[in-house]
């Protein structure tokens, strides 16, 4: 050293569980032997005690160091990765705390009120875990905690929600540019953006604003109607005379049991099919499903057909991915990097036809012209394609005349896949009611 101060101490308190004592120490004498390796450290010494608990031990092991300065290069060079040794090796069997001492008898704390990080047990060296990014914090949370973490997203204009949702609307192929560029922590994850916005498409597309609309309601309708009906026929067996306006004209009666579709299936009968199809589409079995899909005019049908049909788009996207994989052989990505485009480019589509379904709403619920729904449509519709070629330019990086030949390709594909899907799922449904 260069002068006569002696340097600082770093002590490191190790609260152990009792059961795995044995194997900690033999752990703890190489590790003791391999900081001393290290620039700058001169010795150390290890003390055994009692811990408060009785089921654990302690241990403390004292560094004397040269200087400040080589403290600090340990600090903020091989500290981190030592310390996630140990954790990886005794998970959960040990908690650290760590101190500094120096000449005058003054002790400078370097550990937190919280010594390990509540979520994942990392060792704390600032407000944030460096593993989890949970920043550290009590374990009694209020209420306005839960409603803050809860909406906190939707009014902070530089929360991960609008850092992720402004680019995804507006910067084709921007999310999976950073994405693979490693710049992650700033937008929401690919796959949970994909399933908050399916979710809130069909949430909003299948959802019918007239129950809320509606101050009455069709089923009260209906009943105020019965009772009417009930009324006028009492009304006739006494032999009083029903007032005028009572019931109202009967209307022409719509059909009720079934759609008005006769379930002919001996044209389809002589169809020649593979064994394995013919042995199980008998036509006793044909002449059920048809009538189950025609019953109550096809609304048990429709409505099993709309569950299934968000789940039978979640096949697209490693479909999708393969064709990008194919189309790009050149492009020395792997398969996830292809999917992860896909993703981004439905969690897109699904945000956009929502704010389409949201617009189209709104001008019924305001009386806005007709035209400007249609506007909406169609500006979406030349917008999709649109987004889909550029995205492709940014993110594979080639020129305008062979993307479009891809994106040609591409869209050739989505049909296909489409069409194949949806006639598996009308097949599905069908089968399954």
């Amino acid at each position: 050293m260069s002068s006569g101060t002696p340097g600082p101490v770093y002590e490191v308190s190790l609260s152990i569980d009792r059961e795995a004592a044995a194997e900690f120490d033999d752990w703890l004498a190489s590790h003791v032997r391999e900081m001393l390796e290290l620039p700058g450290f001169v010795r150390a010494v290890t003390f055994s005690s009692e811990d408060d608990d009785p089921g654990r031990v302690r241990r403390i092991t004292q560094y004397f160091l040269e200087d400040d300065a080589a403290l600090e290069a340990y600090l903020s060079g091989p500290a981190e990765a030592l310390r996630q040794e140990a954790l990886l090796r005794f998970p959960d069997r040990f908690i650290a705390s760590r101190r500094v001492l120096h000449h005058a008898d003054s002790v400078e704390e370097t550990s937190t009120a919280v010594e390990a990080c509540l979520n994942c047990g990392t060792l704390l060296t600032g407000q944030y875990c460096s593993t989890c990014g949970q920043r550290a914090r009590a374990r009694l949370i209020s209420i306005w905690e839960l409603v803050r973490d809860a909406v906190g997203d939707l009014f902070e204009l530089d929360s991960r929600l609008w850092r992720t949702l402004i680019p995804l609307m507006v910067r084709p192929g921007k999310l999976t540019r950073e994405y693979l560029m490693g710049r992650r922590a700033r937008f929401m994850p690919p796959f949970r953006t994909y399933l908050v916005l399916s979710l809130a498409f069909f949430l909003v597309a299948f959802f019918d604003l007239e129950l809320l609309l509606d101050p009455i309601g069709t089923t009260q309708v209906e009943r105020q109607a019965e009772i009417r009906q009930q009324v006028a026929e009492d009304l006739a067996a006494e032999g009083i005379p029903v007032p005028e306006g009572l019931v109202p004209p009967e209307e022409p009666e719509a059909a009720t049991e079934g759609l008005d579709v006769t379930c002919e299936i001996d044209d389809f009968a002589t169809m020649e099919l593979p064994q394995w199809l013919d042995q199980r589409l008998t036509p006793v079995r044909l002449q059920e499903i048809c009538e189950r899909v025609t019953a109550d005019n096809g609304r048990a049908f429709i409505r099993q057909l709309l569950d299934n049909i968000p789940a039978s788009l979640f096949i697209l996207l490693p479909l999708m991915a393969l064709v990008l994989k194919v189309l790009y052989p050149l492009s020395k990505r792997y398969y996830v990097e292809h999917l992860l485009f896909v993703v981004h480019y439905h969690a897109f589509l699904f945000l956009v036809l929502t704010l389409e379904v949201l617009f189209s709403r709104l001008v019924q619920l305001v009386h806005l012209p007709g035209f400007m729904s249609g506007i909406a449509t169609w500006a979406a519709a030349v917008y999709i394609p649109v987004y889909l070629f550029k995205s492709l330019r940014r993110v594979y990086g080639q020129g305008r005349a062979i993307t479009f030949v891809k994106f040609l390709l591409l869209l050739l594909s989505y049909f296909i896949g489409l069409l194949v899907i949806l006639l598996f799922v009308l097949l599905y449904t069908a089968m399954s009611l």
